[in-house]
């Protein structure tokens, strides 16, 4: 199964570090353990995209979806203002694989069950993972799959994932993310429910007639489901399909 379209993007300049420090959801101190997963949020806390960055000599490796690129080019060149920054395209390709990680790669920050990264000059051939049946089973989100302009990061399980830094300072959307992690708890989120039947992705799920949230990614009699808890329980249906979430 073929990894979706990825572009590695450069960011170069003296600025570089700090620049996406007041930007982004994780704290780039954690470069130095290998890839950061983040985000780049609204001032209203709702999701831009996500993203691993890697450290490539002075400059940052910015892998990201490649629908996604160039309106993250465009929003970062905004913020860019006067800072010393260039933001370019390059001509790497993402590899993936499970097993011992590469010399040049470097584990999946997400999940240990995702195995490695790396980026090279030549595309890859050889990968035959199922990463959809992967990123269900873990409960991962996916670019404009689960993951919208419509999401918050807490709901798709960014704590979980390692995508947040509630210790680090401000960045866009900060306020909003900190609101949410000291709730009590969320009422609405990513879940993992069972399947039986199948339903289009964005396929609203029905309890007594209520709509009580939609269905997406769905591999092997399982799938990823955004719920509202406390209306979620028995007899849920998607389409013609049965939706049975055990919590």
């Amino acid at each position: 199964m073929t990894t979706p379209a990825r572009k590695i993007l450069r960011l170069s300049g003296a600025d570089t570090e700090s620049f996406l420090q007041g930007l982004v959801t994780n704290d780039l101190d954690h470069l130095s353990d290998g890839l950061l997963y983040a985000a780049l949020l609204t001032p209203q806390g709702k999701y831009i995209a996500d993203f691993f960055l890697k450290r490539d000599g002075a400059d940052i490796l910015l892998d990201a979806d490649a629908a996604q690129a160039p309106a993250l080019i465009q929003r970062l060149s905004m913020y860019k203002l006067r800072a010393d920054v260039a933001i370019s395209e390059t001509d790497l390709h993402l590899h993936r694989g499970l097993g011992d990680t590469p010399e040049d790669g470097a584990p999946d920050p997400r999940d240990t069950e995702l195995g490695w990264r790396a980026y090279r000059e030549a595309a890859q051939t050889d990968d035959t993972v199922d990463w959809t049946a992967l990123t269900v089973v873990n409960q991962v989100p996916s670019t404009g799959i689960e993951l919208d302009g419509d999401s918050y990061i807490l709901e798709m399980g960014f704590e979980r994932l390692n995508g947040v830094d509630f210790r680090k300072g401000c960045y866009v959307g900060q306020e909003v993310t900190a609101r949410m992690k000291h709730k009590t708890e969320l009422r609405k989120g990513l879940a993992l429910v069972e399947i039986d039947g199948d339903a289009p992705v964005g396929t609203p799920i029905l309890r007594d007639g209520r709509e009580v949230g939609k269905l997406y990614s769905q591999s092997g009699g399982k799938a990823l489901a955004y719920l509202r808890f406390d209306r979620a329980g028995d007899g849920m249906t998607a389409g013609e399909a049965t939706v049975t979430y055990k919590g």
